[in-house]
């Protein structure tokens, strides 16, 4: 059969499938389809990339040798085949692959995209040093503490089960307490057991810029191929893509095509799924499916732990006596913690002095008095008791009235603001209540701020003064 009887009728056959699966599905996996040629009862159709070939063999193929059945009798299967198609209808649509991607352009190519290219992301591969990750944080180097052994054990559990144990591993805590840590020790830990397998590692900003990347180059099959086609997928800080429907719309395609594959999902986030606003309900679901981990702030113990094991790494000597010190006076979060002993060390090594109570409380003058500024939450519920003129002792009570119970929820949300104290801990200084309540008290009080002109004010005062 020549190609233009083929072409005829595959233009038949494509009216039939966009009435079936719809103009924006048949534009998102078929257009890119051309037939090739008709031999033996096998048509044989080319597409750009070997991620839509998968997607389409296993997707649409049946139907399309159904359908194509029905146009011409012959045809008994349909081949997908891979094959760069300069001349065909796809390439009218698409730069070339080279250009899409931004490799080896010259001045005279015009301005390169901002940013890193598609071919350029950190795919864990030999040849390019496993890019984007510290070599410092593995998980032998990550001290484990009571605030952070759930989420530590099942980093583990993922890294070395030869299975996928649960999808997604989703790991949520305040800034600076080791969810990136975490995340980079599963990479090289699965790097160093499975080396074949394709782990790629990437902020979620990168994963955006990615794709509007994709889209201005109408690329975007390369895109898909490339991140639907890896082993591993790990994406940190989820939350920068709240609020950006286009690339929540992709990133959930993409979640949903490697879970059907059973490949693995890494993800943090500074909240939990059900605490990310401006997250699709769809997608805030998925992100729960599997374990949720929280890393809570970190306990006397753990950071005193964590600077022992920074300073045995040092060339200098820490006296014990300042490590307490700091342990005890740094509470915000790790890696300020670390940013005051590099600190102290860098000041002994360039005067030439030792390390001492009387140095250390000079060189982290500043940052010590920021620490010392921080809110209690007895402090918060004093000022809001005294705000609603009612008793302090009513913070904790069982009473529910609503004069009560609202100023109660004022001073959550504020401990929860103000204060580095996890959510279980702030519910057990307001008479041992449950962690869902004092969320269900944030949620309220954001919901009555946002619609209530006059109580966004009472808030802000109180906010304003116990921060001052």
């Amino acid at each position: 059969m020549g190609p233009g009887s083929l072409q005829h009728e595959w233009a038949r056959v494509s009216n039939r499938l966009k009435s079936e699966i719809g103009e924006t599905e048949f534009a998102r996996w078929l257009a890119p389809l051309t037939p090739q040629h008709l031999e033996d009862g096998a048509v044989s159709m080319a597409v750009p990339t070997k991620f839509l070939k998968n997607w389409v063999a296993s997707h649409y193929a049946d139907r399309i040798q159904r359908l194509w059945s029905g146009e011409n009798p012959d045809v008994a299967r349909v081949e997908i085949v891979v094959a760069r198609i300069e001349d065909g209808p796809a390439a009218a649509d698409a730069a070339p692959l080279h250009v899409a991607l931004g490799r080896n352009q010259g001045a005279a190519d015009g301005p390169k995209p901002i940013g890193e290219t598609l071919g350029s992301l950190p795919a864990l591969e030999e040849e390019d040093g496993l890019v984007g990750l510290d070599p410092r944080f593995t998980f032998e180097n990550f001290v484990v503490g009571k605030p952070n052994e759930l989420a530590h054990a099942a980093a583990r559990r993922v890294a070395e089960s030869e299975h996928v144990p649960f999808n997604p591993l989703f790991l949520y805590g305040g800034v600076g307490l080791g969810k990136t840590h975490l995340m980079h020790a599963i990479a090289w830990s699965i790097r160093k057991r499975t080396p074949g397998r394709k782990v790629l590692y990437l902020s979620a900003e990168k994963f955006m810029y990615q794709f509007i990347r994709a889209l201005r180059y109408k690329d975007t099959m390369s895109f898909k191929e490339l991140f639907r086609s890896v082993d591993v997928l790990m994406i940190d800080d989820i939350q920068f893509i709240c609020g950006k429907d286009s690339t929540q719309e992709e990133f959930f395609h993409t979640f949903n095509a490697l879970v059907d594959q059973n490949r693995l999902i890494v993800i943090s986030a500074d909240k939990s799924p059900s605490d990310l606003e401006g997250m699709e309900e769809r997608l805030r679901s998925r992100l729960g499916w599997g374990l949720v981990a929280d890393i809570h702030p970190t306990t006397y113990e753990l950071r005193l732990g964590i600077l022992q094991a920074k300073a045995d790494t040092l060339p200098l000597e820490i006296p014990p006596k300042v490590l307490e010190f700091l342990a005890h006076k740094i509470s915000s979060n790790v890696r300020e913690l670390e940013g005051a002993l590099t600190r102290i060390v860098a000041h002994a090594e360039l005067v030439g002095r030792a390390v001492t109570m009387e140095t250390t409380q000079d060189v982290l003058r500043d940052l010590l008095r920021a620490n010392d500024r921080r809110v209690t939450i007895d402090e918060i519920q004093k000022k809001v008791a005294e705000h609603f003129n009612m008793r302090v002792a009513d913070m904790y009570s069982e009473r529910r009235a609503r004069a009560v119970a609202r100023p109660r929820q004022v001073a959550m949300f504020l401990a929860k603001q103000l204060t580095q104290r996890s959510l279980p801990e702030i519910g057990r200084k307001f008479g041992g209540r449950d962690h869902t309540t004092v969320m269900h008290a944030c949620k309220k009080v954001e919901e009555l701020m946002a619609t209530d002109q006059s109580f966004a004010e009472d808030v802000e005062l109180l906010r304003r003064t116990l921060a001052s």
